[in-house]
């Protein structure tokens, strides 16, 4: 049977502040009080899964066992048709900084030790490695994993379809949006203003599940 998630505090199981302040905004309507990892200095745990729900019911789980609070995580990334779905669960991992690189010597969209220009970069070195004729089509996936301490959970899962654009294009969102135009738009992620995102974004759709199971 689905559990109910009650209001109160919730541990957000990422230290991303970009997808920490996305999921603040989709559960404020709900009572919930979200606590990021960060703020409670919970480590991150090594992601080890093969799947997006994998990793994301990890760290929801390791969370949650730290925490003594119910805790969500969020897994996500890009997967670029043309590259084998790549970089999909690696999406984060593309962007580590190179601890023997200068950043000042390596300008791009850096958000904690991860830049985001590179990764973005590299995807499109390797889409025009494939020639001009390759696709360019791609979709976001989020999958969302709910712990309790008592080792319950739920999963959901949703996704977005589009296509990518080079250069990146818009400061707003975070990771791959400046590159993602969703499909029927013409504006990137990263040029949408944060609601308009929020009503068509992979992690909106996961959120609607979320919602309609545990608080409707």
């Amino acid at each position: 049977m689905t559990r109910k998630l009650a209001p109160g505090r919730l541990v957000i199981a990422s230290h991303n502040e970009g997808k920490v302040r996305e999921i603040r905004d989709l559960l404020g309507p709900y009572g919930i009080e979200p606590v990021s990892a960060a703020e409670l200095d919970l480590p991150e745990p090594e992601e080890t899964g093969v799947t997006f729900m994998d990793n994301a019911d990890l760290k929801a789980r390791a969370a949650a066992d730290l925490s003594g609070l119910p805790a969500l995580a969020d897994d996500s990334g890009l997967c670029v048709e043309a590259l084998g779905d790549r970089p999909g669960i690696f999406s984060a991992r593309w962007a580590l900084v190179d601890p023997h690189v200068d950043p000042a010597a390596d300008p791009g969209r850096v958000e904690g030790e991860r830049d985001f220009g590179r990764a973005m970069r590299r995807v499109e070195d390797e889409l025009e490695a494939l020639g001009p004729d390759a696709s360019r089509a791609a979709h976001f996936v989020c999958a969302l994993a709910v712990v309790w301490p008592d080792g319950h959970s739920e999963w959901f899962e949703g996704r977005v379809d589009g296509s990518l654009v080079w250069p990146p294009r818009g400061d707003n969102g975070f990771g791959y949006d400046p590159i993602f135009v969703a499909a029927g738009r013409d504006v990137t992620f990263g040029e949408m203003d944060p609601a308009e995102k929020h009503a068509i974004s992979h992690r909106a759709d996961a959120f609607r599940k979320l919602v309609a199971a545990l608080f409707a």
